[in-house]
């Protein structure tokens, strides 16, 4: 299976008979999905910078909000959070998905704003790759993030949401969260490719690329 950074929180997930598109963001953000199609488009939260699934081509599945779903053999299960630490009254909901596909659990936290409960983490275990936001302002920050992290144990994390030099906004870098997980230097990839048999056995951070 192999995982690709679009920018903002949009990966796109590649399996052997499906694709998969993670909270597309509009044009004014500044990246480009030109020419991407998909299967299945997943949006944690209605905010442009994450729903913009009209611009993927193959009339995908639009998957919104808590559930539990089964698209061209691909499981995705939606466990509701919130987009602040205030139950969603200062930026609304926002919706977690976990993906199987090809024997792996895949979570993407949206625009996670808070630790996730007890019986959040219970639906969110067992995670092989974890998508989490690591910029801070309208999501957690980089602590925030690598508590995340410490609570869900995924093998991989892959951190996302944050400043670029193509979008910036109100985001933190990149750096305060390889500081917190304790990676003095990561080189970026342009995609990661991952097997049940390839998992790391402890949690390790993968920087993805993005593709331009």
């Amino acid at each position: 299976m192999e995982i690709t950074w679009l920018g903002h929180s949009c990966f796109r997930l590649r399996g052997r008979d499906s694709t998969i598109v993670t909270d597309p963001p509009s044009p004014e953000k500044g990246y480009s999905l030109s020419g991407l199609t998909a299967n299945i488009v997943t949006i944690s939260h209605s905010h442009p910078g994450h729903n913009a699934s009209a611009l993927c081509g193959g009339k995908p599945r639009v998957i919104e909000g808590p559930g539990e779903y089964e698209v061209a053999g691909v499981l995705i299960a939606g466990v509701r959070t919130y987009h602040d630490d205030k139950h969603g009254q200062e930026r609304g909901r926002n919706t977690a998905f976990v993906i199987e596909i090809e024997d792996l659990r895949i979570c993407h936290l949206g625009d996670l704003g808070h630790v996730p409960t007890a019986e959040q983490r219970e639906a969110m275990s067992d995670i092989d790759v974890l998508m989490a936001p690591v910029g801070g302002h309208s999501t957690i920050d980089a602590a925030g993030a690598a508590e995340v992290v410490s609570l869900l144990e995924p093998k991989i994390v892959i951190p996302m949401h944050y400043r670029t030099d193509l979008f910036g906004g109100d985001l933190e870098p990149l750096q305060p969260f390889l500081k917190q997980m304790g990676v003095a230097e990561a080189v970026a990839v342009a995609r990661l490719n991952v097997t049940p048999s390839s998992l790391p056995p402890q949690t390790q951070v993968v920087v993805l690329d993005l593709r331009r």
